[in-house]
Formats: structure tokens, sequence, C-alpha cells
């Protein structure tokens, strides 16, 4: 058989399980990834996504020559594209792994059927997480709404099938290459439309593997705490590359539980808790695959204080937080952060996030469409995860509404502020523990530091505590 393997989110030969059957069971295969061109001309992801997953796919493409086997690309609506390849290059079958966005869902069903009616097969594998929504149920067979329950019967299925990590398939090599015309070099992000960038974490499968070896040897086994401290490396920085597939699940979660197998200085509980944010992943992954309509609204419908009405003041105080000139540092450094790199510490995505819509009441879904555009890890299941869980109208259990107090997380979590003179450099020289609210400083102060009010840095331009006390009012009469 002539197969083709339609590469997506899954850029990557190790644990490939697309790839695996098609080089086992074709006698030619071509690996072909497609340019979703309605995708990238409606500017739902930004530059510093586009340009990272233009990264992985010069390592994929450049592993895949070094056995012989030449990445196909084309760009064009995909479903007309894959379409095209079969019928041009003769296909008796296309390999693909399962992507569970609603958008995604749709495509590939088109695809499969068009493809049927030319007799091609298809075949189709999980991937992109470890547990499919359907695998991972309540006693009853419904879809899990509470993450504790998820993560209670995640756990026991692990413990039950413990899934394998397959290696780079034995026939992947020239010997099934197809004799066609050597493909064009991968197109720039200027040629797709996109300012050229440097990704801030690097792109591909082989940075992918070193990243993850260097963060079980060390960061996870103080995980625990130093997951909430953005001034230091103390988190994975895996997400990107669990996005684009660069690294499975699977291969991460053996990975883990091997560091605890290896002795030493291991930490149980930190080797767990990082393992279960890969579970809070595939979590908000069956809630939007269980519940596409997350979307488009509210998880669920649940009395909330309504957001700030369109207008020129609501656009200032939009912008203000875009920018990261709120005049609260722990919100503007990560505000900066995301702008500078394309990605945000999740502690500080929080905090930004409960500032947006509970101290300057801007509906969740202006952050969520900000978020996308900006994160390198631009992941629609865990950015409206997220976002929904910090708007009090996602998944989370808690009953009203989680507010986060931006200086007491700012004392907490950067009490030196070096995170925060990292990415606002108007308060390099504030000492701690003033540069968690520098507009208390006397204004001598503020000249001798060169950080005055106003003119180097902004004034806080919402008072917290009034803005926590008009939230709830608001949320009372909301349920009233």
């Amino acid at each position: 058989m002539h197969g083709i393997v339609w590469f997506r989110r899954d850029l990557r030969l190790s644990d490939q399980p697309a790839l695996t059957a098609a080089c086992k069971e074709c006698r030619q295969v071509i690996p072909l990834f497609v340019f979703d061109e309605p995708l990238l001309q409606s500017q739902v992801f930004g530059s510093a996504c586009v340009n990272f997953m233009l990264g992985c796919l010069e390592d994929l493409a450049e592993s895949l020559a070094a056995r012989g086997l030449p990445l196909q690309w084309r760009r064009g609506e995909p479903v007309e594209e894959v379409v095209s390849a079969a019928r041009e290059w003769k296909i008796d079958v296309v390999y693909w792994n399962r992507d569970y966005e609603p958008r995604a869902l749709e495509r590939d069903r088109l695809v499969q059927q068009r493809l049927a009616q030319m007799g091609v097969l298809v075949r189709t594998f999980k991937d992109h997480v470890v547990f499919e929504a359907e695998e991972v149920r309540s006693a009853t067979g419904e879809p899990l709404q509470r993450y504790s329950a998820y993560r209670a019967r995640w756990w026991a299925k692990w413990q039950a099938t413990k899934p394998p990590v397959l290696p780079v398939p034995s026939g992947c090599s020239g010997d099934k290459a197809v004799p066609l015309s050597p493909p064009r070099p991968i197109p720039t992000a200027h040629e797709l439309g996109y300012e050229p960038l440097t990704p801030w974490i690097e792109a591909g499968e082989r940075q992918a593997r070193k990243r993850l070896s260097r963060f079980v040897a060390g960061p996870i086994h103080t995980y625990v705490d130093g997951r909430n401290r953005p001034a230091i490396d103390g988190s994975s920085k895996l997400s990107p590359h669990f996005r684009f597939g660069t690294l499975s699940p699977r291969t991460a979660v053996h990975a883990a539980l091997a560091a605890l197998a290896q002795g030493g200085r291991v930490s149980r509980p930190d080797v767990l808790t990082w393992i279960d944010e890969l579970v809070w992943r595939e979590f908000f992954q069956q809630v939007l695959s269980a519940f596409p309509r997350v979307v488009d609204g509210p998880f669920r419908s649940l009395a909330v204080p309504p957001p700030r009405q369109p207008g020129l003041e609501r656009d200032r105080l939009f912008q203000a937080w875009c920018d990261g000139r709120t005049g609260y540092p722990i919100v503007d450094a990560g505000m900066r952060q995301l702008k500078l790199t394309g990605w945000m510490h999740n502690r500080v995505r929080m905090i930004v996030a409960s500032f947006l819509i509970k101290d300057l009441r801007i509906d969740w879904q202006s952050g969520e469409r900000y978020f996308m555009k900006q994160l390198l890890d631009a992941d629609v299941a865990a950015n409206n995860g997220n976002w929904q869980w910090c708007a009090s109208t996602g998944t989370d259990a808690m009953r009203g509404y989680r507010i986060f107090n931006p200086v007491l997380q700012s004392k907490t979590f950067d009490p030196q502020g070096d995170y925060i003179r990292r990415y606002v450099p108007a308060l390099a020289k504030v000492p701690a523990p003033a540069i968690h609210e520098p507009h208390l400083m006397t204004d001598g102060e503020q000249r001798r530091l060169g950080s005055r009010i106003g003119l180097d840095y902004p004034a806080p331009i919402v008072d917290h505590r009034q803005a926590r006390l008009e939230y709830l009012a608001l949320g009372k009469a909301a349920q009233r």
C-alpha cells in the first residue's frame, strides 16, 4: 500500500502512533503537513506561536530527511489539500493522530468522508493525550465535570494500563520513500503573513527531549514550591512542546515516574504534582471534547457580576492591562513577559486573569482571545479551561468567586521582586518590600530610585480593595 502520514499536532518521530503504523503497514510512505490557510488568515494565533510551529517543522523535516523521507507540505484549505494529495499521489490509505478541538473534528470528518468516496482508507490514532475523553468516565459513563474525580479515575486507568512509549519506527527509512519532486523549503513566518521572531523556548523534538531530561534531573524535585516562583526556573516550560506534539504526554509521564525509581534526591510529592498538571491538561481536553459549547460561552450557567460595558473607559483599562501598565508590578511583569517572550509563568497567568476579570471587570473572553494571539503554547482547551476557571464560570467546584489580591500574590511568590525587576525596568532599583506597592513610596524615594509614579511607572489604575468590594456586591445583586 501507498500511504500518507498527515502530521498536525504531532511534529516528532518518537512515540508517533500514526507514523509507526504507516511504516509497518505500507510499502511507501509520504509524510505531509498542510498549512491551514483559513486559520492563518484568521490571525487567531500570533507570531510567537507560528514561529514556534515553523521551528518544530524545520526540526521534523531534518529528522525525516536524515532517514530518507522528505516532508512534503502544502498550503491551502486542509480538506481540499489532503484530498488533492491523495488523488495526485494515488494513495491507498491516510494516517493521522486525532485532534479534539471542534473545528478540527469537523475538518477530519469532512476529509474522511471525501477520502471514502475515493476509496481511500483512513486510519486514526490516539496521541495528543494519554487517555481520550471516552476512556475516563464516571461510573455511569458520563463525562466528568470535576477535576478531582477525573484525576482519581485517570490515575486508576494509568495503573491498570501503563500505556507504553513507542520507539522511532524501524521502517522509517528511505526504502519507503516515494520518488516525488524535492519539497520546497519550509515557508518563513513572513511568507505566512506573520512577523519573524526567534522563539524564547527552543523548538523541535530534539530540544523538547533535552528540556524534559533537564527538568526531571533537577527542578521536578522541588516542583511543589518552584512552580509558584516566577523568578526561578522551577517549571518545565514544556507546554509549547505538548501543544505541537514534539513531545508526547506518555513520554513525559514515564520520564517523571522513572525519576522516582532512580533513587537519590527524589521527591515523590513534587513528581506526582507535576504529573497532575499533565492530568489537568487532559481534563481540559475532555471538557472541550464532551462540551464543545465552551468555546463560545461559559461552561456553567452561574450568576456572575456583569462585565464592564463597552466604551472608552473599558478600552483604556483593557489596553493598560495588555501593555503591562496597570500600576500593579506583578501584573505588569507578567503581561510584559508575555508580549516579549510569548510565555508567562502559570502562577502569574492566574494573577493577571483574575485582575482583568475581577478588578477591571472586563469579560474573560477578551483575555482568552488576547492570550491566544500572544502565547507560544496557544491551545484552545487549556486556554479556555484556565480562563473559565479564573472567571468562576468553568468546572471549578468552589462556590463564590476566587479573587486574587495582586499585592499579596506578589509578596508571597516574588518576595524579593526579582521577577518584577526582570520585566519592569522602571522598578529595577526599587528594593523589597516597596517594589510590590511602589506608589506608596514618598516623592523623595521615587526620585532617588528613578521610579516616579505617574512618569516612570504608572499609578494603580484601580484600587484593588474597592474593586473587590464592588465585584462582590455586583455578584450578590446578580444572584437575586
